[in-house]
């Protein structure tokens, strides 16, 4: 079997060190980020741009050389709902250590993502969603199976697919928890591969509890099936936690240095 991919979620125009570097075409802080996510463990690196509908392709196809020339064409998951700016980033981007992902296309508006994937030969991040929170299970696996049916149509390797059951924040939402555990599970069964934003799970909890909630979601959800995720690398309790769950599921041989992998 795989081991779970880490997708590193740290290079975000969420985050205001992010936002001016891309602005002012800063390498250095863009640079610092995905070292510190590589060192520790990240195989993917999400670039995340935002809506960028000024800039986007110019800023994506930027600043996707600059990671790729720096660390080894580093593989990336090209992260906006601009789908030029995606499509100007695939077309600077070296496959040769991993295909592009897609972030995200669902059921509802951004589905001819899927489009965008099939005629470049990339992986797509499929959000189980079509407008808004899906209420229940079944909504999620509805959306998944609409998914499945238009990839297939379009010649999508199912395993080229990442379905993500939409993770909610804990507090708040509390009751619908079980419901994504459940989700991942039946995905699963199916065949298929899945992917969760992580840190969405502790939003808006303790500064010091946020690792806690992170870590142990993220082992009861690859206990599901889950397969991959956009976490932060540099939580230190969380990537021990993935890679305990790897060994003790078969995913790498144990060795008592299976920590420092």
């Amino acid at each position: 079997m795989d081991r779970f991919l880490v997708i590193g979620e740290r290079i975000h125009c969420i985050s205001p060190v992010i936002r001016q570097a891309i602005a002012d075409r800063n390498p250095a802080p863009i640079l610092q980020r995905a070292k510190e996510q590589l060192d520790a463990g990240a195989v993917y690196l999400d670039l995340n741009i935002g809506p960028a509908e000024r800039d986007g392709e110019e800023v994506m196809a930027w600043a996707v050389q600059l990671l790729q020339n720096e660390f080894d064409n580093v593989p990336i998951c090209l992260d906006t709902a601009n789908k030029k700016a995606i499509e100007a980033g695939i077309r600077v981007y070296n496959r040769s250590k991993g295909k592009p992902i897609i972030n995200s296309a669902d059921a509802g508006p951004r589905l001819g993502l899927l489009e965008v994937a099939a005629a470049n030969d990339a992986m797509a991040i499929a959000l189980c969603a079509k407008d808004g929170i899906p209420s229940d299970v079944e909504e999620r696996i509805t959306y998944c199976t609409e998914m499945l049916e238009k990839a297939m149509i379009l010649g999508i390797d199912p395993m080229d697919l990442l379905f993500d059951p939409l993770f909610l924040v804990i507090k708040g939402m509390q009751e619908k928890a079980p419901e994504v555990l459940e989700t991942i599970r039946q995905i699963t069964e199916m065949g298929l591969r899945t992917n969760a934003g992580l840190s969405n799970v502790s939003n808006g909890a303790p500064k010091h509890v946020r690792p806690i909630i992170d870590a142990t979601y993220c082992a009861m959800a690859m206990q599901c099936g889950l397969t991959a995720a956009i976490v932060n690398p540099c939580d230190h309790r969380l990537m021990e936690t993935i890679k305990t769950c790897d060994m003790i599921k078969g995913n790498m041989l144990y060795a008592d240095s299976y920590l420092e992998l």
